[in-house]
């Protein structure tokens, strides 16, 4: 289940099959689907978590076992996903086999360090636009999990890999949700590309193929182990 980004404002989810999910189904024959959801012009928080939601049971009812659905999410959607993980765990429905966020936006309150830290250096994402799409979307839920799942309990999560350029303006978003996992016994990795930007593993990039080698390990279950976290 891949959650497209594009900062809640845009986005086409037959972009991800054509250019991120493509060596996923090459390589796996894995069955990708990537929900429609509401932007947020037309329909603010929760709308994009409600329809992400309804994508996932939709795939429990189809007779898909949960073990055996893969979530992935890039930038907003990197968000949703663990939002979406929250919300499940809270109405007490099976989580995904696993969960990956490319440098997911987790944050709507934009207060981690990275915002200012990286404001020049990120092309890909500037952060005067973070913070107005986060308004147009979050506005006045920005700390609430659903809407930020940084915020969140992490407990019950399932494991996760979690990508970030170290120069976007995102990167504490990635780094504090690895680190809140870990701290409730999650099993989650965390990659940071040194001088990459926001959503680097999109651009065709060899830092890029070596993330979706990750990926495409994790989602067939290969053990992580086998690839060093300095990729």
């Amino acid at each position: 289940l891949w959650i497209h980004g594009g900062g809640y404002t845009t986005g086409m989810p037959e972009m991800v099959y054509i250019s991120r999910a493509l060596p996923l189904v090459k390589k796996y024959g894995a069955v990708v689907i990537s929900p429609a959801y509401r932007l947020s012009h037309k329909a603010p928080y929760p709308a994009a978590l409600d329809d992400v939601f309804s994508a996932y049971l939709h795939l429990l009812n189809c007779g898909i076992a949960a073990r055996d659905i893969t979530v992935v999410g890039e930038s907003a959607g990197g968000g949703l996903v663990y939002s979406l993980c929250l919300k499940l765990r809270d109405k007490g429905l099976p989580m995904p086999g696993g969960v990956v966020g490319i440098s997911p936006w987790a944050d709507m309150s934009c207060s981690g360090a990275s915002y200012l830290r990286n404001a020049k250096r990120d092309p890909a994402l500037p952060e005067e636009a973070a913070r107005f799409y986060a308004r147009l979307y979050a506005g006045g839920h920005e700390r609430e999990p659903y809407a930020s799942p940084i915020f969140g309990d992490f407990s019950g999560m399932p494991r996760s890999l979690i990508f970030s350029g170290g120069d976007e303006v995102l990167l504490d978003d990635a780094i504090s949700l690895d680190a809140r996992m870990k701290a409730a016994g999650v099993p989650s990795m965390l990659i940071v590309e040194p001088e990459m930007w926001h959503v680097y593993v999109l651009f065709g990039l060899p830092e890029s193929k070596k993330a979706l080698h990750l990926i495409s390990a994790f989602v067939s279950e290969t053990q992580l182990e086998r690839y060093p976290a300095s990729l």
